[in-house]
């Protein structure tokens, strides 16, 4: 008889219960309590943020013996409101308002920004609204050969013909704090005539919180947040600033009498996040266009890639054309006649949408043009004649690497087509500037120019 048995310890035997228990468990022949846990993510909310601009002022000017004038310390903008001291007033938006302007009188000013929350790119737009020849002094109407125009009318008023606006000089410029009261000014902006500033600014100018002048336009350096506009009642502002300075020079003589000018300053703060910077809030519609650097299959000997932006603001009473190349940074650039010695921007425009080109403005370097650089060309019943000068109304003006045209609203309808053909003469790229870019321009016909409208 064999004594052997099953040899199970008590340990053993446990585990194989625990298994047969399992097994069990799993065929559905008994019942357990499954394990369990529970996480909760509770009271979850998305929050939106907020971007607030202050613009802080300092301004002043000097006229003289008959008086100076400053603007109040602490003046602020916000919401087109000025506040003192950090305290927010229920008075009207900052207007400056110079009378009795003589030559040689000037001023100048400040403009320091919080933008509250997020960092944002900052853009400087305007618009020249008013500039009036007003009554005709004797004088005056002497100096400008003019008929005296006093008594003329009911009120004398003579809109839109000046000479203030292109009398006035003056400069934006980055700057920043000296610590002393002052500033150190930093690289210029843009210069020039009254109206050929504003002309700039109608168009838009992008600012690089760097100070830099000659930065890309697409992602620059933005200009960081805050969390508020005053620390201890002091404005906590980006360290960059933009200063602008206005004077009538000495020779200007009595052209001006009587003129007036009006003008708008705008700032804009666009968030940087999720944006490269390129979108341009002063304008009302863009269109953007690579450079042709294959055109007619072609190749070409001094190849360079970029972009065209073309833009058109309609204001008051002008419309603003601009065209603004954005190279690659290789060191080539389009506008550049030390890089394209021929390099030139024919603009065709079919001033009612009609169906054919009225006339084309240009920009072309050393050309010899009466405007140089800038000329004008009538369509002429299917010809276009000698390069003549701008008509009167029209201001043209060359800022960094942007084109600007200023068109009286006289001369163009709210619904107008353009063609631009930027050439560098055979030794580059062109930049087309139409709505099949595959096509060659046509100076004459305008269905195939892009349609703009107010």
């Amino acid at each position: 008889m064999n004594d052997d048995k099953i040899g199970l310890s008590r340990r053993k035997m446990l585990v194989g219960l625990g298994a047969v228990g399992v097994a069990s468990a799993g065929a559905g022949l008994g019942t357990t309590a499954y394990f369990n846990d529970t996480e909760t993510f509770e009271n979850n909310t998305l929050t939106a943020g907020s971007l607030d601009l202050f613009v802080h002022v300092d301004y002043s000017e000097d006229q003289g013996s008959y008086g100076d004038y400053s603007t109040e310390p602490g003046t602020f903008v916000d919401g087109n409101v000025v506040g003192i001291d950090g305290q927010q007033t229920d008075g009207e938006p900052l207007s400056i308002q110079v009378s009795d302007l003589k030559p040689g009188d000037s001023g100048e000013g400040e403009f320091c920004f919080s933008i509250v929350d997020n960092p944002a790119y900052m853009w400087m737009c305007g618009e020249l609204t008013a500039n009036d020849e007003n009554t005709v002094s004797e004088p005056e109407a002497s100096a400008e050969g003019e008929t005296n125009q006093l008594g003329d009318d009911s009120d004398g008023l003579i809109a839109g013909e000046g000479e203030l606006a292109d009398a006035m000089q003056v400069t934006v410029s980055y700057c920043t704090d000296d610590g002393e009261g002052g500033n150190v000014i930093g690289d210029e902006i843009v210069s020039g005539s009254l109206a050929e500033v504003m002309l700039a600014l109608q168009a838009g100018v992008a600012l690089s919180s760097d100070g830099d002048s000659g930065a890309s336009l697409a992602d620059r350096p933005a200009f960081d947040g805050v969390a508020e506009p005053f620390v201890e009642g002091e404005p906590n502002v980006d360290e960059q600033c933009v200063c602008f300075s206005w004077e009538v020079p000495t020779s200007v003589e009595n052209e001006i009498q009587t003129d007036s000018v009006e003008f708008d300053f705008e700032f804009y703060a666009v968030q940087s996040r999720h944006n490269d910077g390129t979108h341009n809030p002063c304008v009302d519609e863009t269109v953007v266009t690579a450079y042709d650097n294959d055109w007619k299959g072609s190749s070409i000997a001094n190849p360079t890639d970029g972009n065209v932006y073309t833009s058109v603001s309609f204001g008051q009473n002008q419309t603003v054309l601009s065209f603004t190349f954005v190279d690659d940074g290789d060191g080539v650039d389009f506008l550049d006649t030390a890089d394209y010695s021929s390099t030139n921007l024919p603009v065709i425009v079919d001033a009612d949408a009609d169906g054919t080109h009225d006339w084309q403005v240009i920009w072309q370097p050393n050309a010899g043009f009466p405007d140089d650089p800038f000329g004008y060309q009538p369509n002429n019943g299917g010809s276009y004649g000698a390069t003549e000068q701008l008509p009167a109304g029209f201001v043209a003006s060359k800022v960094g690497n942007t084109i600007l045209f200023g068109v009286p609203n006289a001369e163009i309808s709210s619904t107008f087509r353009l063609l631009g053909y930027g050439s560098t003469g055979g030794g580059g790229p062109v930049a087309k500037v139409n709505a099949d870019p595959t096509v060659g321009p046509d100076f004459y016909d305008s269905s195939d120019a892009v349609e703009f409208s107010d």
